[in-house]
């Protein structure tokens, strides 16, 4: 697909503003890990090598512990076959992930009460939460989660507020009357009222949660969009597909949608940053995901109900830090590199 000579300049530029470019760099290499979290966060074994067979543990079937010599027939624990096979040298062998615990396992001891401190020994590398869940799995997980739940709201509100905004703007009159009001009422309904009416009758699903806070989060790029496009039906290229008999729906989706896009790629970092900081938000108040889905909202309630434990506190808010950085200085170089003053020519 060849480029538009001016989308490669807004793409030159947005490269030449490094703090944004080498963010967007960090964000996806921070994506791409969390796909294959499983392959360095999880307690089940990368590799194992048992009497001549190897076997692939990490996304296949459960593997019994008989399987290895162990006396038990549910899953074999990894990290203790990784111990027996050492002391035995017989030249087996496993192979365990970075970091060797699920985000659901619970490390308890005899001897204390978790939440236990960062520990190099024990693998913990930034401690485990109030129930001896491993931090550093949560964390990973749970950016996991959020960050496709984001996506995913982008997707569903930008889906709806782009077309709804864009009608509004092209057809204008009644059309546009009839859903200013129908906007305006909407909007005033409490969201937060409608989000704990529904937990307090059913447990919010990840999918129910992104239908809940569609219902309310189109409405902001709906406005946009429709200003927008209300310039734009008066543009030449719109009166000319009119005039070629080009339908209504084709010129709203195949012409002034086109046009928007870069109001719609500017928002978009911006939305992706709401979405997370949303979740997490409903999570710490307990009204999103059930637990022991991994959260970051989760386990920063945990911290401050716990303070003594500042782990949790600050690898709950570096997380989150570091992501809403990136995301933001994506979104600002978006911006300043889609800015259509910079390619206008005032005659």
């Amino acid at each position: 697909m060849k480029l538009n000579p001016q989308t490669i300049k807004k793409l030159q530029r947005f490269r030449s503003i490094r703090r944004g470019y080498y963010s967007l760099v960090i964000f996806c290499l921070m994506v791409i890990l969390s796909l294959g979290a499983e392959l360095l966060v999880n307690s089940r074994a990368l590799v194992v090598r048992y009497q001549g067979k190897t076997y692939f543990p990490t996304y296949a079937q459960v593997i019994p512990g008989r399987t290895f010599g162990l006396d038990y027939d549910y899953e074999t624990n990894y990290r203790q076959l990784a111990e027996r096979f050492c002391k035995a040298g017989r030249g087996d062998w496993v192979l365990m992930p970075p970091v060797p615990w699920n985000p659901y396992e619970n490390d308890l001891r005899l001897d204390r009460y978790p939440p236990f401190p960062p520990s190099i020994r024990d693998r913990h590398y930034l401690g485990t939460d109030t129930m001896g869940r491993d931090i550093v799995a949560r964390l990973v997980y749970g950016f996991r989660i959020a960050i496709f739940f984001a996506l995913a709201l982008l997707a569903v509100n930008f889906s709806i507020g782009v077309s709804i905004g864009s009608a509004m703007g092209y057809w204008g009159g009644r059309f546009d009357l009839v859903f200013q009001r129908i906007i305006e009422i909407w909007s005033n309904v409490p969201f937060l009222y409608v989000i704990i009416i529904i937990s307090s009758i059913v447990v919010p699903s990840f999918f129910m949660l992104i239908v809940i806070m569609a219902l309310f989060g189109w409405i902001g790029i709906t406005w946009t969009i429709r200003t927008t496009a209300y310039k734009e039906r008066a543009r030449e290229y719109v009166l000319a597909a009119r005039a070629m008999g080009a339908s209504d729906m084709r010129i709203i989706f195949r012409h002034i949608i086109p046009n928007t896009m870069a109001i719609i790629v500017t928002f978009a970092p911006f939305a992706v940053s709401g979405g997370i900081v949303a979740l997490t938000s409903l999570d710490y108040l307990g009204f999103g995901l059930p637990p022991p889905t991994p959260s970051w909202g989760e386990l920063l309630q945990q911290g401050w109900a716990n303070l003594e434990a500042w782990w949790i506190v600050a690898s709950v808010i570096g997380a989150m830090v570091v992501t809403l950085l990136t995301v933001t200085f994506i979104g600002e170089a978006v911006r300043e590199a889609f800015d259509p003053r910079m390619y206008t020519i005032y005659e």
